[in-house]
């Protein structure tokens, strides 16, 4: 039972940390999104978006959680989260979109109301659960089942994992960005690196997706075993210590 926590205590604990790097980034789109709004509508319109979008994200966790062991969707998400993560990778090495990354959403929430800005807050947030909610689905999918029966079709501790996790992303959103925002000014390769990770999710769920009793290419039990579990963190963890100790070279990455 003390191994089954800890597995999903660290499980936890990525989660989180990968949400608030992510979330720096998300919290300048949102400040983007809200730029041309009078001074007292602009905390009012990200904090109206991100209530609907809280309300969003339960939907998405309560529906995932009925379809996260169907294959099909395991693979789909393993292929998003590979092609997203190496997108930033390939982008950030080539230096392209640093410049100006946020143009894009400014020039479409320029010139709308309050209420039409509401609306693109809470669905430009969505779009951002989307990743991390697939990212927590892929973390804990790799757990041990747990003492807590099923929810819908996934095991009722994993789906706590997600749901955490979830609800993590919206509180760093609101409350811890600045400080991210400060920390990717200090280390801009950390960005990267979150990317780094999701891509590492990625090939977690792929090898979940490959065990999957429908497709057997690897061994039922191979995504709960003591060999991948140590592999996977293992290589997590390099991951995160080569993005923290990497040179801060770029000044203004986030700028």
């Amino acid at each position: 039972m003390d191994s089954i926590l800890l597995e999903y205590g660290w499980a936890l604990l990525i989660l989180i940390g990968l949400e608030g790097l992510l979330s720096a980034d998300n919290a300048l789109v949102l400040a983007v999104i809200a730029k041309h709004l009078p001074e007292d509508q602009k905390k009012k319109a990200i904090n109206y978006g991100i209530m609907m979008a809280f309300a969003f994200r339960f939907i998405a966790l309560f529906a995932i959680s009925f379809i996260a062991n169907v294959w099909q969707i395991q693979a789909i998400g393993a292929a998003y989260l590979l092609y997203l993560g190496l997108k930033h990778i390939i982008q950030g090495r080539l230096g392209k979109g640093k410049e100006k990354p946020h143009e894009e959403e400014e020039k479409e929430a320029a010139g709308k109301g309050f209420w039409p800005t509401v609306g693109k807050i809470a669905l430009a947030d969505l779009a951002f659960a989307i990743d991390s909610i697939l990212a927590a689905v892929a973390l804990a999918l790799g757990l041990p089942d747990s003492p807590l029966g099923d929810f819908g079709g996934m095991d009722g501790g994993k789906f706590i994992v997600v749901l955490l996790g979830g609800v993590a992303g919206l509180i760093l959103i609101k409350f811890a960005a600045t400080w991210f925002v400060q920390l990717l000014a200090k280390r801009p390769a950390l960005e990267t690196t979150a990317y780094a990770i999701v891509a590492w999710v990625g090939v977690k769920l792929a090898v979940i997706t490959l065990a999957h009793e429908d497709i057997a290419v690897l061994d039922h039990d191979f995504p709960h075993g003591t060999t991948w579990t140590l592999i996977f963190y293992g290589v997590l963890v390099a991951i995160a210590l080569l993005g923290w100790f990497a040179p801060s070279n770029k000044k203004n990455a986030i700028d």
